[in-house]
């Protein structure tokens, strides 16, 4: 974990929030099937496997919620959840998936990019990197393009149980340290793990502090 941590009441105001039931609202294949801007919103991107339906369902304490493709870096829709009336959950496709053919790359651009750069209650992207190989080359182009589009985005380590437990805090600070200079990055880096929730709390209270 590195700066900006929450404090007790952050705690508290995200624990609330994330203990109520958290519904599926639609699906989007393109722009025209894109919902309303009702609420704030916050979306999850990761490269595939990087383990985002599990922390969705982790996040929101419901199993099942999210649920992740049998096809990695081929699912080419969006996912959307909310909190009525608070906050909407934001699924994105995969990217990074080394078999998924270029056309399927090129689909993923046009659709994020043009979901992201256009949304106007977009308030954060959590941004999800496996603990175990620190940012790729993959997410670094995820980062210029969230830079170029002013888009605001928090960077959250996935799977930090697979590692021992010593090397987690060194890997936190080295991501921080490599986005410290850009200007669309949230300083809070968090280190979590799905399975043992670690981190979980801390992510629910930097989010609840978006919420309407």
């Amino acid at each position: 974990m590195s700066d900006a941590s929450p404090d007790d009441t952050a705690i508290e105001d995200g624990r609330r929030l994330f203990a109520r039931h958290c519904q599926f609202l639609t699906t989007a294949v393109g722009r025209g099937s894109f919902p309303e801007e009702a609420l704030p919103e916050v979306a999850f991107a990761g490269r595939s496997n990087a383990g985002k339906s599990s922390l969705i369902n982790a996040l929101t304490g419901q199993r099942g919620l999210a649920r992740a493709s049998t096809q990695p870096g081929r699912t080419q829709a969006i996912n959307f959840f909310e909190y009525p009336d608070d906050l909407r959950l934001v699924d994105l496709p995969g990217y990074g998936f080394a078999k998924a053919p270029k056309a399927t790359a090129e689909a993923w651009g046009r659709l994020v990019h043009g979901f992201l750069r256009n949304r106007a209650a977009m308030r954060r992207v959590v941004l999800l990197i496996d603990a175990r190989r620190g940012l790729m080359a993959s997410d670094r182009k995820m980062l210029a393009d969230l830079e170029d589009m002013a888009v605001v985005y928090q960077i959250v380590l996935t799977k930090a149980d697979k590692l021992p437990a010593a090397k987690v805090p060194p890997i936190v600070e080295a991501v921080a340290k490599e986005i410290a200079q850009h200007a669309a990055a949230f300083p809070l880096v968090l280190a979590t793990s799905a399975r043992r929730k670690t981190g979980i709390a801390e992510l629910r209270a930097s989010l609840a502090e978006l919420a309407a």
